[in-house]
């Protein structure tokens, strides 16, 4: 593979709580996962994170979430499909709003941590999320879990399903994340990460947390956001990214 995207979780600090660093993060990565403000990010920080992201020239993709700021998205909500449509919907519509007003327009969708997770095998949920993605219009791709059900329904609604890897996090012997409550879960050597991806990048296999080889097919690789030392993190990935001939872009 010649070309990569490169994304991270970005825009989730909330009011006088700050997150991460993003403007640094910008300079690295080629497409930015929003917080709608259900997990993390409030309207003025939105926009911020929009404003910042035009002057970068990086991509703006809308990081939907469970209605869950107190848990940061990280707790599986028992929701209706429906009202779980309308939770997407809504967070959409308030990023297109500030996104518009920075200059630019929502271009993909990307679930964040429980609704991501949940949705690689919930069938209803997966569902409910390609729902409000056809129903906000403009047919945007989805930034998704390799294999996962949501994947599988994006595709059968004519949705562009983009699979993507994690560059900080550890992987199973089956191709999903290792829980955050397991060890080997968060990667933190920067080195260790950029030598996974630029192989991920080249071969497509990566080394899961038992030592087997899996192989993932990635379109797009994230670098979280809120992990410390991230922008550093987001560097060094990119600079091996452009050391082994791979193009950085965004895929939408």
């Amino acid at each position: 593979m010649t070309v990569m995207d490169l994304n991270s979780d970005v825009g989730e600090s909330f009011g006088a709580w700050g997150m991460g660093d993003d403007a640094a993060v910008f300079r690295s990565v080629s497409s930015a996962n929003v917080a709608c403000g259900f997990h993390a990010g409030d309207p003025s920080v939105m926009a911020q994170t929009c404003r910042d992201a035009v002057a970068a020239g990086v991509t703006v993709g809308a990081h939907v979430a469970y209605r869950d700021l107190a848990g940061f998205g990280r707790r599986f909500l028992d929701c209706s499909p429906t009202e779980l449509a309308d939770d997407v919907l809504y967070q959409m519509g308030a990023l297109e709003a500030v996104a518009r007003a920075a200059g630019t327009t929502v271009r993909y969708v990307k679930p964040h941590g429980a609704l991501y997770n949940t949705i690689v095998h919930h069938e209803t949920h997966a569902q409910a999320v390609v729902n409000a993605v056809k129903a906000f219009g403009g047919n945007l791709p989805l930034l998704l879990l390799p294999g996962s059900a949501a994947l599988r329904a994006a595709e059968k609604a004519g949705l562009r399903a983009v699979p993507e890897a994690f560059a900080d996090r550890g992987y199973t012997p089956e191709g999903t994340l290792v829980s955050r409550r397991e060890p080997g879960a968060v990667l933190h050597d920067a080195a260790q990460v950029t030598e996974r991806m630029v192989r991920l990048a080249e071969d497509g296999t990566l080394t899961a947390v038992d030592g087997s080889t899996v192989r993932i097919h990635a379109e797009s690789i994230c670098v979280h956001g809120d992990t410390p030392g991230a922008a550093a993190m987001a560097a060094e990935v990119r600079a091996g990214l452009d050391r082994a001939g791979i193009t950085v872009r965004s895929f939408a």
